[in-house]
């Protein structure tokens, strides 16, 4: 049996923005509870040249959009960095998924050796479409996802794996 790249694509992509989103439900019920502050939550980084929650988030949903969205030849939605709440990082996450959810299949499947170029820290680096989702994009929305996980857990937001997981 083989895996289309669309089934490589938007439903994991989707399933781990999900997941951060009931994340920060989680999050935001912390809060709620009065153990920690919205506002120092969001800027909390694990290391200090590490960007904020927030940017992790805001990132997540850019790499994913912006992947489908080249893999089907489309322009990427643009998307202001504006999110203040975390009703706001969870709009960002519902219009990137409902983004990704609207392109067809059939306009990724077969961009598996599409050429693809981006701009990477200021100059043009070449993909073909298969490396710039499994090896490029895929591991970046992971990492920042991982990282807002990572940075809720440290300040005590009890979540486990099974929130970040979610129900592949």
């Amino acid at each position: 049996m083989t895996i289309s790249m669309y089934q490589a694509s938007v439903p994991r992509l989707a399933n781990v923005l999900g997941n951060l989103s009931g994340i920060l439900d989680k999050a935001q019920a912390h809060v709620d509870a009065g153990y920690v502050d919205a506002a120092t939550l969001m800027q909390y980084r694990l290391a200090p040249d590490m960007y904020p929650l927030f940017k992790q988030v805001q990132i997540a949903c850019d790499k994913a959009r912006s992947v489908v969205a080249r893999l089907a030849g489309m322009e990427v939605p643009y998307y202001p960095d504006d999110e203040k709440t975390f009703a706001e990082l969870k709009e960002r996450i519902a219009r990137t998924v409902e983004f990704i959810r609207s392109v067809p299949p059939e306009r990724i499947d077969g961009t598996e050796d599409d050429e693809i170029v981006l701009p990477v820290t200021g100059k043009e680096t070449r993909y073909k479409g298969m490396q710039l989702l499994l090896g490029h994009s895929m591991p970046n929305v992971y990492f920042h996802a991982v990282t807002a996980y990572n940075i809720l857990r440290q300040n005590g937001v009890p979540i486990g794996k099974r929130d970040f997981l979610g129900n592949p």
